[in-house]
């Protein structure tokens, strides 16, 4: 079985994160998308984050209803910070029977080549690019790799942030939520 990670803070999941996985899970050879919680990436500061359990819940509401897609909570156990080559060699060893591929948006592979061990990464896993609008240029070692799979997936420019901002000046993002995560944060008076 082919697992797609798809790796985030999910602070919190929008509709933009399941288009992606779902799109992923019905138009490519993976056969599951595992959304990995994030509990601390070394790239952004902790503060703006919600418990690490609030933020795997709204995943779970959000994926609940789709077979394909999972949350995962994983990197809960591992060390701090997390690095995706430390969880890699731990999915590995803990699920022999299962093959793991890496999911990440255009604008992360552009910086994929500063990743801790991304030789290791990209030896041992594949990686589906998903497109996204952004301005640096992709280091030509990833252009011809066997390994990388640019996915002809939906350009979708919504971020958690902007969710985030949104909420705190009092604007309806009912939209861009799944129902049962909006629900959630509304009854949570999360980002407020």
């Amino acid at each position: 079985m082919k697992v797609g990670l798809f790796f985030g803070s999910f602070n919190p999941i929008h509709i933009g994160h399941l288009v992606i996985g779902n799109h992923l899970a019905e138009h490519s050879d993976i056969d599951q998308i595992w959304f990995v919680v994030t509990p601390h990436n070394p790239f952004k500061k902790k503060s703006s984050l919600l418990d690490n359990y609030q933020r795997l819940e709204m995943v779970y509401q959000a994926t609940k209803e789709f077979d394909k897609l999972k949350p995962s909570d994983i990197e809960f156990s591992l060390p701090q910070p997390n690095y995706t080559i430390n969880t890699l060699v731990y999915l590995q060893e803990k699920y022999p029977d299962k093959e793991f591929a890496l999911i990440m948006g255009e604008d992360n592979l552009k910086s994929f080549h500063k990743w801790k061990n991304y030789e290791l990464i990209l030896e041992g896993h594949h990686i589906y690019v998903y497109p996204r609008i952004s301005e640096k240029k992709i280091e030509t070692q990833f252009h011809e790799n066997p390994k990388i799979h640019f996915v002809d997936a939906p350009i979708m420019e919504l971020s958690s942030t902007f969710i985030r901002k949104s909420i705190k000046e009092g604007k309806n993002v009912k939209p861009m939520l799944p129902n049962s995560v909006w629900e959630y944060l509304d009854e949570m008076n999360f980002y407020r």
